[in-house]
């Protein structure tokens, strides 16, 4: 990746997807004031849309595509979920693809785990590097009511490293869902008073496309 820019925008929560009760196929559209992602910086004003499918055995996959100005970024995905009560899990994989070579392609694996208003997730991956490919791991932990506030710290490891602070609000008005998040990282622009923090305003909506029993 271009280290001081991007890795990539992922669909939130991916790693945290449950099983349903029925087979499901979904849209979803969205804009953000600010990319970023895992606490970096990748563009400004930035539309995204992705589609997904789920099935009652907890199956997942789906496609998600974004505006990062010097080009398109494609991520897929597929993977597994399920749980019991306030407990939930995950496994799967993601990949992340770029165009007009904004960035090289990055490939991991993604385990979920949550229980409550808590969630830990853990990726491991590769990033190709433009011939020069190097490992990395990202470790978060969430904590997110079901509307409202949450906070997210997240780090990488291995040949990545970084820190970054989330704290943000969300809220559903009418079928859209509105957000604020205050973001502290290293790699984001410095702003105009010194620090290092980044103010992310967001909209999103999904829909449902289709469905069995």
């Amino acid at each position: 990746m271009k280290r001081k820019v991007t890795l990539a925008i992922a669909l939130l929560g991916l790693s945290a997807v449950p099983a349903v009760s029925m087979a499901q196929w979904s849209a979803n559209v969205g804009w953000v004031s600010d990319y970023v992602y895992r606490g970096y910086y990748q563009e400004d004003s930035s539309a995204s849309a992705g589609i997904d499918y789920e099935n009652d055995s907890g199956f997942y996959i789906g496609t998600w595509g974004a505006d990062v100005g010097d080009g398109m970024e494609t991520d897929v995905y597929f993977g597994y979920g399920g749980g019991s009560g306030d407990f939930g899990w995950s496994i799967g994989y993601t990949g992340y693809l770029y165009t007009d070579d904004f960035d090289d392609t990055y490939t991991e694996v993604n385990l979920g785990f949550s229980y409550g208003i808590f969630a830990l997730d853990f990726a491991s991956g590769e990033w190709d590097g433009f011939g020069a490919p190097e490992d990395y791991t990202f470790t978060s932990i969430t904590l997110s009511p079901a509307s409202g506030p949450y906070f997210t710290f997240g780090s990488f490891g291995k040949d990545f490293d970084g820190d970054y602070f989330e704290l943000g609000y969300g809220l559903d008005v009418n079928g859209v869902d509105l957000s604020i998040a205050l973001i502290q990282s290293d790699e984001l622009p410095v702003t105009s008073d010194g620090g290092e923090w980044q103010l992310v305003l967001g909209l999103s909506k999904s829909i449902d496309i289709g469905g069995s029993d």
